[in-house]
């Protein structure tokens, strides 16, 4: 059902190769949102453009402002140079208040956070989608993914799931899949009932047809709701796995999922994951 990938080629390559002197280029950008009501900075890294700019994938990725630590334009550039990765074009979305804009579009968490992931989402599809094509000159990408760490990662679930006619692939680093409408504290509060992200996949009528690529790491927290004594960021993103295959939305060889048992919830154990998850999304 679900496939474990090993990190070591990637990283055999990525510590073995050089960067490229001329190819992967990076670039700052703004674009005005109407729906945030503010400037939102962007980072823009991309691969030589091919003559033909249908062939070219696009990447869309929540906290660009982090994008430095995650060394994505050294790792793209080491893929890119190996011949392992198709064209690219990454858009690094700067995050504004991401406790608000993160989350899942119209329902916000028990402390109200969340409460503007709806006017985020419709940034991201209704106005960034079509400043890119424009900037870019191209009509249709080969592929379009989103992708995202933490609270990021929930954000681009939720973006992914609910526009799938935008997007062919979700990338989840550690993704806040604990997010809940009431306090693990509430005597009411379940699981099965409370966690968002769950239940909205669950009783969504929507029958996306998405590829899903999901990262965890043993060592990221110590709590463990259920005292089964496996870690909840396992937890929550096995039981939405299983949610999604039940929906029948996809097959077991569509969603993969990559563990690290030593794997911290920090950008440096989530950069060793890049490499595998670009040759996923991306590879030749």
């Amino acid at each position: 059902m679900i496939k474990f990938y090993s990190l070591l080629s990637a990283m055999l390559l990525l510590l073995s190769s050089t960067a490229c002197k001329h190819g992967v280029k990076q670039q700052e950008d703004q674009v005005y949102s109407r729906h945030l009501q503010r400037q939102v900075s962007l980072t823009i890294i991309n691969t030589p453009i091919p003559d033909d700019k249908q062939t070219l994938n696009l990447l869309l990725l929540n906290d660009g402002q982090d994008m430095e630590k995650f060394r994505i334009k050294q790792i793209v550039d080491s893929l890119f140079k190996n011949k392992l990765i198709e064209p690219l074009l990454i858009v690094g979305i700067h995050a504004g208040d991401r406790m608000r804009e993160y989350g899942v579009a119209g329902i916000p968490d028990f402390q109200n956070r969340g409460d503007r992931a709806d006017k985020y989402s419709a940034f991201v599809t209704d106005e960034l989608y079509p400043f890119i094509k424009k900037r870019a000159g191209v009509r249709k990408f080969n592929s379009v993914v989103i992708a995202g760490c933490s609270l990021g990662g929930l954000s681009a679930m939720d973006i992914a799931w609910n526009n799938a006619d935008r997007f062919d692939k979700v990338g989840v680093f550690s993704g806040s899949f604990w997010w809940r409408d009431k306090d693990t504290q509430d005597p009411q509060y379940s699981d099965d009932k409370d966690r968002i992200m769950q239940n909205m996949v669950r009783s969504s009528r929507k029958k996306p047809h998405l590829k899903y690529w999901f990262y965890a790491g043993g060592k990221e927290e110590e709590g463990d709701r259920d005292k089964d004594g496996i870690i909840d960021v396992m937890d929550d993103t096995k039981d939405l796995i299983s949610i999604i295959l039940k929906k029948n939305v996809c097959t077991p060889d569509d969603i993969v999922m990559t563990e690290d048992a030593s794997g911290q919830h920090d950008y440096p154990f989530w950069s060793r994951q890049l490499p595998v998850f670009l040759l996923w999304a991306f590879g030749k």
